[in-house]
């Protein structure tokens, strides 16, 4: 059984995740603490499975409490509970560089913790937490090797014939595992990254704007209608279903509002799924960190049309969860599997960068 310890000031909120908790025999809430520093003294102390923080708390708040566990070297899986404000949103992409797992939306009125599908988002997320590897603090990269490649790329550029689009899916680690890929692109990439990174609503925009602060290359989040355009990224907007459609020579990002699946929204195997119906000559299909299976489905209809597809896995040692990457591997899908360090350096080698600039 998972040993929990949850932080939150308000006693309603402890006793509505207490009572969630109790529900499932995976997980039992060993301690709780109404602020940072409470918790501070408990984490000096003991060894948690997971951490559920919130984030405003009176004395020490979830952000202080992580900058001083990082501080004081004390490793912990942590479970951030976010309010879906823009304000709670750029806090909890600051949480999630300084150490957080990932994170839940906690609803705006208790009683909306009591429904199914909060219930069973916040289960899920935990136990992925409470499983998951702890990262190193800092990852290397080595940035001489990828400014030999784009070099190299820049030399060859007009080279690699053809349409190519690169396609992105990620879950759990996500967010901080991008910061080692998305800037390290060049802003001539010569094909058009498209995104689908499993977020609660309210956030992809946050996450968008962070990475396009720390980029070379633009990142944007999707808009319904657009048309898609080299040397861009385009994460999937959270909520809907993100997919891609022909029009012309042009490639448009069209939102759908099916169900939920593989218990996400939006799910990449629709993306993958809707490249059988464009006109790329490659798609090069990349599965990052994250629970569950998310994208197999997807790729292997994509790989059955007969498009030419490239597959590329992060490897498992370098995942916070290796879920999505390993059921891509285990059916026999991967192509070839990398470190995080090496997915953009995989990237810029397969696409090439823009002749002139154009």
């Amino acid at each position: 059984m998972k040993k929990i310890l949850l932080v939150d000031d308000s006693a309603l909120m402890r006793r509505v995740f207490c009572d969630i908790i109790k529900t499932d025999g995976r997980f039992s809430v060993e301690d709780e603490a109404y602020d940072g520093i409470q918790a501070l003294g408990l984490l000096k102390q003991k060894n948690y499975d997971a951490v559920i923080l919130d984030v405003n708390m009176p004395r020490m708040d979830g952000i202080e409490l992580l900058k001083e566990l990082k501080k004081n070297g004390i490793k912990a899986r942590i479970l951030m509970a976010s309010t879906v404000t823009k304000e709670g949103a750029k806090i909890t992409m600051d949480a999630l560089e300084l150490g957080a797992m990932d994170f839940v939306h906690k609803p705006e009125w208790s009683f909306k913790c009591k429904e199914e599908d909060f219930k069973n988002t916040f289960l899920d997320t935990l136990e992925a937490v409470s499983n998951s590897r702890i990262p190193d603090e800092k990852i290397r990269i080595n940035t001489e090797n990828t400014d030999k490649i784009k070099e190299m790329a820049r030399k060859r550029a007009g080279q690699n014939n053809g349409r190519r689009i690169v396609a992105i899916a990620v879950s759990t680690g996500g967010p901080k595992a991008l910061q080692s890929v998305i800037p390290l692109l060049p802003s001539d990439l010569a094909a058009p990254v498209v995104l689908v990174q499993h977020m609660p609503e309210g956030f992809t925009g946050s996450l968008a704007e962070r990475l396009n602060s720390m980029s070379e290359i633009s990142v944007k989040e999707g808009a319904e209608g657009e048309a898609i355009r080299s040397g861009t990224v385009y994460i999937a907007r959270a909520g809907k279903h993100f997919n891609l459609v022909s029009r012309g020579r042009d490639t448009i990002i069209n939102y759908t509002d099916e169900p939920s699946r593989e218990g996400v929204k939006p799910c990449a195997n629709y993306m993958y799924e809707s490249l059988v119906s464009c006109g790329y000559d490659e798609n090069i299909c990349i599965v990052m960190t994250g629970m569950g299976s998310d994208g197999t489905e997807g790729i292997k209809n994509l790989k059955k049309s007969g498009k030419k597809t490239v597959v590329i896995t992060q490897e498992g040692s370098s995942c916070v969860v290796n879920g999505m990457p390993r059921a891509c591997a285990n059916a026999g899908l991967s192509d070839s599997t990398v470190t995080l360090t090496q997915i953009a350096q995989e990237i810029i080698l397969r696409v090439g960068v823009k002749q002139n600039g154009c």
